[in-house]
């Protein structure tokens, strides 16, 4: 009986533990077949001449199979007419190097109280407001078309047809729609050139280095490289960019030249404020010899 119940005991155990080792392993294999199917993908767009739709398809159909619906970007570049194989293979070295560098964090408290403080910039307001009445309109005027396509569907009127005062509601519904985004896209402009016109003045970005020259004086390595993200972003995007542009940095860096050699200062730039991490004095110096390119000398006018 005793050996019955020790057997027992092992059989379990055996299960137990081959129930959970091909989560694990399975976990290991989706993320491994997940990054080949990304680098698959990159190898077949950057050996791509210009205009291959043959080699585009076969990358959105191995990026696909490895990945499922996760890179939509990517797919989209790739099905355009002729395909961008240019940005497709820079999201996917993105890609390749965020997978081979995970930012984490030892600190999720910190890292979350960076993330705030991010996210209460002035950039990123638009996000906190309340939807406008005009949006609320226009979703209001979308909810009521889909309850009358619901009832089409099931049939309006005697013999399912649909009377005529339904469709001209659509109708009507439809052009209220069509109105309101073309007013809106019109609005968005117009307040874009009187807000250039405002009194607002932002920084130029010899003000941004100047206030990174100053936190790295005082040891605060975290506020000098944001500031000098803050002036390469400014250099390449215009003064109002940092502040006024919902773009994230990496984004605005894409402007750059050669973003690749952006890195050595949006990385620990990412690193700091989004994952909580110190700047220590040699990355710093890294970065500072990056964002020096993009320093203008400040040249005196004689009197």
């Amino acid at each position: 009986m005793t050996r019955r119940l020790f057997s027992g005991v092992l059989l379990a155990a055996a299960i137990a533990i081959a129930v959970s080792l091909p989560v694990s392993v399975a976990a290991d294999s989706t993320a491994t077949l997940y990054r080949q199917a990304v680098a698959d993908a990159l190898a077949i767009v950057e050996n791509a001449q210009p205009g291959d739709v043959t080699a585009a398809r076969h990358a959105v159909q191995v990026l696909v199979d490895g990945t499922g619906n996760t890179q939509p970007e990517v797919v989209s570049d790739l099905r355009e007419s002729p395909p961008d194989f240019k940005d497709a293979a820079f999201r996917l070295r993105a890609l390749l190097d965020a997978i081979d560098n995970p930012a984490t964090t030892s600190d999720p408290e910190l890292a979350h109280s960076r993330l705030q403080q991010v996210m209460a910039m002035h950039r990123y307001d638009d996000l906190h407001k309340p939807a406008s009445f005009l949006e609320r309109l226009s979703q209001w005027i979308q909810d009521r078309i889909n309850e009358f396509l619901k009832a089409m569907a099931n049939g309006i009127g005697p013999g399912g047809v649909v009377p005529a005062w339904v469709v001209y509601t659509i109708a009507l519904a439809v052009m209220s729609v069509v109105a309101i985004v073309v007013f809106r896209s019109a609005r968005g402009r117009l307040a874009g050139e009187f807000a250039a016109s405002g009194p607002v003045r932002p920084q130029a970005p010899a003000d941004y280095f100047a206030e990174a020259d100053r936190m790295a004086a005082k040891g605060d390595r975290v506020a000098a490289i944001r500031a000098l993200c803050a002036a390469v972003a400014a250099t390449l995007a215009g003064e109002r960019t940092w502040e006024g542009s919902p773009l994230t940095v990496r984004e605005i860096f894409r402007r750059a030249p050669d973003p690749a050699s952006l890195n050595p200062l949006l990385r620990p730039f990412e690193a700091a404020v989004y994952g909580g991490r110190e700047v220590d004095e040699k990355t710093y110096e890294q970065a500072a010899a990056v964002a020096a390119r993009f320093r203008t000398p400040v040249v005196e006018k004689a009197a």
